[in-house]
């Protein structure tokens, strides 16, 4: 029956796939084939981050898409336009979504992204950048959900403006709606998983002074609402903080970031109970390479107050990878190994879950079924590149609860399974396959399947049917 109901549902996005390649083909005549993708300015996931002067001694390529990446204005090329967007369609299929207890997509989902965006530079002062997103679901039995649907609003629409530009030291500052994402994205990320990436209104100050970049930031999240140019800043949280990430050299190897993020939501529920919670997190990152090793170790302190109580929780969180160049497709083996702290005892007046804060919606997976709170797990995984163009990954991963008197969330937060009355620890194991492929400079394509098998936690606290999920997902960027 699963087969059947797949074949039903992913028919319409691979039949919209093969119409999208057929369009857009015109578009990619001209491209010289003898020059590699990395020969121009890499296309970013938040596109306010792509270098446009890149592209100033294109202006007369045959390719449309590289002449619009760069329009000078008047005779200055300091005064210039950049286009540019995405199309992305995705299909995906979760059987037993929360282990059964919810509602079942007989055919799955088809999700739609649609962005464009403008970036006008005047002089080497002042910018403005304005990004629309239009996000579409269908096939969701219990309705779209607010990750999900979105049918066109502003994603970034905010203004620069440097006002000091002194030597090595430059200050700009940013206004009004714009994406964050500090670091790995482990507490503030733009969520690109999901069909509606995260947005806030904010207001940041980006300094750059001898070693050190620095970003200090004040804002709320966007609510997004489903309609046309209706989303509204949600009053209820907001997010504060400094981010400085150390430039290369100022250790012997690798980098440093060091950081304080307050955050503060008028209404936060745990298993305790709902409350005001206001939180503070200290945290450093030291991440790099050297010769074939690779790393990303993050550690996150965090008090603050819930309610009447107290805050007191932690988390580390490590990705530590090798690479065998000498091998065929050039095989890199890593683990990760994270801990979150979770709360040690409900009738106390302190709270010790930890709150990952604005983090990556597929955290652990792009099946997005578990969050970063009272947790620990180990996974392993292979990634092996057959072309340069080619990637394809397979991984395990093993989760426990850290402590039996929390509970299990979910990525945004939600309670999954409270089991203050369970004395198991292990949630589950999820087992991986994914591959993505670049078919040209701006179109790529992605498949993922995952097999999350519950653990003794989940047989013991409630339905506990083993999920499937399946993603495929073609992208073209420009």
């Amino acid at each position: 029956m699963a087969k059947i109901r797949f074949t039903i549902g992913v028919a319409p996005a691979a039949i919209f796939c093969l119409g999208l390649s057929a369009l857009i083909s015109p578009i990619l005549e001209g491209q010289d084939q003898d020059r590699t993708f990395t020969d121009l300015p890499p296309l970013r996931k938040l596109a306010f981050q792509e270098d446009a002067r890149g592209y100033q001694d294109l202006q007369n390529s045959p390719r449309l898409l590289e002449q619009i990446k760069f329009v000078q204005l008047g005779d200055s090329p300091d005064n210039f336009i950049s286009f540019g967007g995405l199309i992305r369609q995705r299909y995906e299929y979760l059987e037993n979504p929360d282990f059964g207890e919810t509602v079942q997509d007989d055919d799955g989902a088809w999700l739609q992204r649609y962005m464009a965006h403008g970036d006008l530079y005047y002089g080497d002062r002042f910018r403005a950048f304005v990004q629309l997103i239009s996000a579409v679901v269908v096939g969701r039995e219990t309705g779209p959900s607010p990750v999900d649907d979105n049918h066109l609003d502003f994603l970034n629409a905010f203004v620069d403006l440097k006002v000091v530009d002194a030597g090595e030291s430059e200050v700009t500052v940013r206004a009004v709606r714009q994406e964050l994402e500090f670091g790995s994205g482990r507490l503030v990320d733009a969520r690109e998983g999901p069909n509606v990436r995260r947005t806030f209104d904010a207001a940041r100050l980006l300094s750059t002074i001898p070693s050190w970049r620095i970003d200090a930031l004040f804002g709320r999240p966007v609510e997004t609402r489903e309609g046309v140019f209706d989303d509204v800043t949600n009053n209820d949280q907001s997010l504060w903080g400094v981010y400085a990430t150390a430039d290369a050299g100022l250790l012997p190897i690798g980098h440093l970031d060091v950081y304080y993020l307050g955050y503060q939501n008028n209404e936060s529920t745990y298993t305790i109970g709902t409350a005001k919670e206001t939180r503070h997190t200290l945290g450093t990152r030291f991440f790099g390479t050297s010769h074939n090793f690779d790393w990303n170790w993050e550690a996150m302190f965090q008090f603050g107050d819930f309610g009447s109580d107290e805050i007191l929780a932690w988390s580390i969180a490590t990705d530590t990878g090798y690479t065998v160049d000498q091998w065929a497709w050039t095989p890199r083996f890593a683990i990760n190994a994270n801990v979150a702290s979770g709360n040690r005892d409900p009738d106390s007046s302190r709270l010790n879950t930890f709150n990952p804060l604005y983090p990556r919606g597929n955290y652990f997976s792009d099946a997005a079924i578990l969050g970063p709170r009272n947790f620990f797990n180990l996974h392993p995984f292979v990634t092996v590149s057959p072309t340069d163009d080619w990637e394809i990954t397979a991984d395990v991963n093993f989760f426990w609860r850290l402590e039996t008197t929390d509970g299990v969330y979910s990525p945004s937060g939600q309670i999954i399974r409270a089991g203050l009355e369970s004395n198991e620890r292990y949630v589950g194991t999820a087992f991986s396959l994914n591959t993505s492929y670049a078919l040209t400079r701006e179109l790529s394509f992605t498949a993922i399947y995952s097999h999350f098998a519950p653990g003794s936690f989940i047989e013991d606290t409630g339905p506990s049917q083993s999920l499937d999920f399946f993603e495929v997902t073609i992208q073209f960027r420009f």
